[in-house]
């Protein structure tokens, strides 16, 4: 090795290094602009799938399941029977129409009861669920919470309260491999989604967040259960009423 040579490549490390660095360095800016220029697109155009349709298609095929397929059909809220999405809100988030995201007094409560040893929800919001189902991967990470809050926090800024709970009753998966309203209502009552029932509707909500656990064609006593109080939930938040506030 010449002279030149041996001086100039210690040269040529530091500028690899220097490169590799300015691309670390940009990697978080570069996440939050196709963030935010993904969530502005899909505040207008309706997601065809979501990222727990493709975890749970590519389980199934790793699997060796090549026979199972997603079923989802998208329908827009004013399609789908108001007590489908009243339902949601009894069960899941009964301050969607006021908070920004993130139930925080859910959260403590859950926390409380979590630190007695009881195991309850913990909190999540209908817009922290949207962002989860729809751009996140399932399983328990700081890194992946992160990320939920970021999105959570974009939906809200971005998207009205309609458009995030348009897009939530279309990609919850309300059993093995069901996903949305309308593919819900096919399987499990044999109607269009804009026909479902109050008990209906309870009973497709009652079966989150566990919907290969419990079943909605053949509810064991937990679900009867929690559909008796998610029904006296929606006549206590307002039925039909509450959806005014998030129009």
């Amino acid at each position: 090795m010449s002279e030149v040579q041996a001086v100039n490549q210690p040269v040529r490390a530091a500028r690899k290094r220097l490169r590799w660095w300015r691309w670390l360095l940009a990697l978080p800016f570069l996440f939050v602009a196709a963030s935010v220029l993904q969530v502005a697109a899909l505040r207008f155009i309706d997601p065809p799938f979501s990222a727990f349709m493709v975890s749970r298609q590519l389980e199934a095929w790793g699997e060796g399941d090549w026979g199972f397929r997603i079923a989802h059909d998208w329908r827009d809220l004013d399609e789908i029977s108001p007590n489908l999405p009243v339902a949601l809100v009894a069960s899941e988030d009964q301050n969607f129409a006021d908070h920004f995201g993130f139930d925080l007094k859910a959260i403590e409560k859950a926390r409380k009861a979590n630190a007695r040893g009881r195991k309850i929800r913990g909190g999540s919001t209908i817009s922290q669920q949207t962002a989860k189902n729809l751009f996140l991967w399932s399983g328990r990470s700081w890194v992946r919470k992160g990320i939920e809050a970021w999105y959570t926090l974009l939906l809200e800024v971005m998207w009205p309260k309609h458009r995030i709970m348009e897009v939530y009753v279309n990609i919850a998966e309300f059993g093995d491999g069901v996903y949305g309203a309308q593919a819900a209502a096919r399987t499990y009552f044999h109607k269009d989604a804009s026909r479902l029932a109050a008990v209906e509707a309870a009973r497709m909500a009652a079966v989150l967040p566990s919907p290969r656990r419990y079943s909605v064609v053949r509810p064991g006593p937990y679900v009867q259960r929690r559909t008796r109080a998610i029904l006296r939930q929606m006549r206590y938040i307002g039925g039909d009423g509450y959806l005014k506030q998030i129009d």
